[in-house]
């Protein structure tokens, strides 16, 4: 569209487009609206970065588990910086409280606390920091953000709570309050607010980085607004929302009307049982839905999402995945709406605890999101390439609480950071690469933490098997080992919440394999110290002590005591039978995949060197003969109807699958052998060949409760996998269909 043509539809009245530079405002050159974008982005960049400067909390200055936005003078989104971002939802939720409740007493230099999850928060320790921007007297913008502070005061250390059966239990917490004044700090409110805290040294410096990161993002936007004027400002911001919101429909547009099923299981420990979460996406028009039907009711321990957690939650996948090339603000949120049952574990109802949240239901909902808009986008060969396995299904982190000399530390380690990427629909996941929720995530050197902590790191190394297979392999991630270390310790305890013990979080897509279950085990009165001891200890060495389980709870260290944790891998992509034979060889000579693995999983029979031990094309026709032969149920294609019968209609259901045509009607077919499987209107996993195996038979480090298995759906004609699900035995199949 040049500058003289008619503006796209939805878009705001006056706005044109350059073919070079983008769009623009009437009365506003299309290279000053770029650099006024281009500042606006700036300005979120320069205050993350003056966060990380000012924080002391490797949560924030390495794990990145921060995120800094900006709001419009009605607390809609306007731009959002890099960090989590089911989060900008939270703070939006947060400004429009903080401006219903103190309506004409914000002013300028004022700041707001907001940590209330049935307010807007996720859980007490995410802290939101809201600061009004004015000019010339006009309130004109928010800024807002977030860190996960050291300590609000929980049962347990930290503000993840895992002895926590309500709300009450879980620390200080505000619907709003008013921390600074005028740009004086309220030192009354800030000594409540370190009263409640174990560490109120590094509570303090938490909150300070963030104060001083909105006053990074005030200053800024005002020299904006120097430069260009509010009013131009505002009109450049308005019409990046209008702008983004039209381009996310018409990218809707292009995409096949379909809905899409999802589903995931949260281990809840001290319950002793797992809660189903069910997820459709459906996808009509330039609309999406996001509905939680039939999910499971609320846990009695603080696993629990509330309302806008779970919005958050399913809206930050889609952002990286969906809007890349986009402003990520408002306008994209418009169009999606959630459907969350109340006194669910997705919208729990007050006084239900919620401390654990974010690495636990939360997470939940952005793995879901992940494949649901895998699938979505699975079924369009113009974004196919889009899609992916789940990033990190699960995190693995814990709390360090630390007596010694009569001071009490507060700690994170933020190995859990570190993630693995999901596969792709063109390359592998990245080992070790972080979140897609969250793409600057990292972890800190051993270093950084034996500098601050009483601990010494003992190992950290990959874990073979724990990517999932699939013609693109999942990224691997990793394990390690710490020990308490010192004299001088009085008590040294780890607060734990694991989940993705019993059943693995990060599953695979179109038919990768999911990625590892998670371990945290507490290996006691080792000889570590001793001579002779290896170090690092093997593994034989560790096992040969008494073990305790160590996922959930309150957990004492004493000298000699090991905490290994093990991380999962991230999903797979594709049949595991279609990867290139190489790559598999290179896997097993690097240690990602076992030898037995590259031979039952990927047919790709090597030895310890991953070197080639026998006939790949036998041992794959071998294989997909076994799914066939061990099948369930065989389901016949489609009788009296072949390849030569029917014609391409262009719409896909994932790599495998392509939706057919004859004269009367359509089908879904095997896109490898053509085979007609199923009329669409029926579910096409009812007339292929379905196996059910232990989940273990993904790969080593897979171990889950018997009560789950790994359902593998089979072309009944030629064995190729077409999709896998890992379901609770008495689950229905999952659905994937176009309206």
């Amino acid at each position: 569209m040049t500058p003289d043509e008619p503006a796209e539809p939805n878009a705001p009245e006056g706005s044109t487009e350059d073919a070079r530079l983008g769009p623009s405002l009437e009365g506003v050159d299309p290279v000053t609206f770029q650099i006024i974008k281009h500042r606006l982005e700036q300005v979120t960049d320069e205050a993350v970065e003056a966060l990380k400067r000012v924080s002391g909390s490797p949560n924030t200055n390495e794990g990145h588990d921060l995120m800094v936005a900006l709001y419009t003078a009605d607390g809609d989104l306007l731009t959002g910086g890099v960090g989590f971002l089911h989060h900008y939802l939270g703070a939006s939720q947060a400004t429009k409280r903080i401006l219903d409740f103190f309506g004409d007493d914000i002013g300028p230099g004022d700041v707001f606390m907001l940590n209330d999850s049935y307010t807007a928060a996720f859980h007490p320790p995410d802290v939101y920091l809201v600061a009004p921007i004015f000019y010339e007297g006009e309130l004109q913008a928010f800024a807002a953000n977030f860190v996960h502070v050291t300590d609000v005061g929980s049962v347990d250390a930290g503000g993840f709570s895992p002895n926590s059966t309500s709300v009450f239990h879980e620390g200080f917490q505000t619907p709003g309050l008013k921390l600074v004044d005028g740009g004086e700090m309220r030192e009354d409110v800030l000594a409540t607010v370190k009263n409640m805290s174990r560490d109120p040294g590094m509570l303090e410096l938490d909150l300070r980085s963030q104060i001083a990161a909105n006053n990074v993002a005030n200053e800024r936007l005002v020299s904006l607004f120097d430069d260009y004027g509010a009013a131009t400002v505002d009109a450049v911001g308005e019409a990046l929302i209008d702008q983004s919101e039209t381009a996310f429909r018409r990218r809707l547009r292009e995409l096949p009307d379909g809905r899409f099923e999802t589903r995931q299981y949260v281990d809840s420990f001290p319950e002793d049982r797992t809660f189903t979460v069910n997820l459709a996406l459906t996808k009509e028009g330039d609309q999406l839905t996001y509905d939680f039907a039939g999910t499971d009711e609320q846990s009695e321990y603080g696993l629990n999402c509330t309302y806008w957690a779970t919005v958050g939650g399913v809206v930050a996948p889609l952002l990286p995945m969906l809007c890349h090339d986009m402003t990520w603000n408002d306008g994209i949120i418009r169009a999606i709406d959630v459907e969350a049952p109340r006194g669910s574990i997705v919208n729990a109802e007050r006084p239900a605890p919620i401390s654990i949240a974010t690495v636990a239901t939360l997470q939940t909902c952005n793995s879901l999101s992940t494949l649901a808009v895998s699938k979505l986008v699975g079924a369009s060969e113009t974004h196919a390439d889009r899609a992916t396995g789940v990033w990190h299904g699960a995190h693995g982190g814990y709390i360090v609480e630390v007596d010694q000399g009569g001071q009490t530390t507060v700690d994170v380690i933020t190995d859990t950071f570190a993630g693995a990427a999901g596969a792709r629909a063109f390359a592998d996941g990245v080992d070790l690469g972080g979140e897609l929720v969250n793409v600057v995530s990292r972890w800190a050197n051993v270093e950084r933490h034996e500098s601050v902590l009483p601990l010494v790191y003992l190992y950290r190394r990959f874990v073979a098997d724990s990517g999932g297979a699939g013609r693109h392999r999942g990224g691997v991630g990793h394990e390690y080992a710490i020990t308490p270390y010192g004299d001088d310790v009085d008590t040294f305890e780890t607060v734990t919440f694991g989940r993705g013990v019993e059943v693995p979080q990060s599953t695979g897509v179109f038919g990768g394999y999911p990625g590892s279950t998670i371990e945290y085990t507490a290996f006691r009165d080792t000889d570590l110290w001793a001579d002779g001891t290896d170090y690092p200890p093997t593994a034989e060495q560790l096992s040969n002590t008494r073990q305790d389980n160590a996922q959930w709870g309150v957990t004492t260290f004493d000298t000699g005591d090991v905490l290994h944790v093990r991380l999962p891998g991230s999903g797979g992509y594709g049949d595991p039978l279609a990867r290139d034979p190489d790559a598999v060889a290179e896997d097993v000579r690097t240690g990602r995949v076992t030898p037995a693995t590259a031979r039952d999983v990927y047919g790709v029979p090597v030895d310890a060197e991953g070197s080639l031990d026998g006939s790949v094309e036998r041992t794959r026709d071998r294989l997909r003969s076994e799914r066939l032969a061990a099948a369930d149920t065989v389901g016949a294609p489609v009788d009296g109807v072949d390849a030569a019968d029917v014609r391409p209609t262009g719409d896909r259901l994932g790599p495998s699958l392509r939706v057919v045509a004859d004269d009367t009607d359509c089908y879904t077919a095997c896109a490898d052998c053509g085979a007609v499987l199923a009329p669409t209107d029926a579910s096409w996993k009812d007339h292929v060949a379905v196996r059910t195996l232990p989940v273990s038979a993904a790969g080593s480090a897979h171990d889950a409760d018997d009560s789950f298995e790994l359902r593998q759906f089979v072309c009944s004609a030629c064995g190729t996998l077409l999709d896998t699900e890992i379901a609770h035995e008495d689950d229905p199949f999952l659905e994937s269909r176009l309206l």
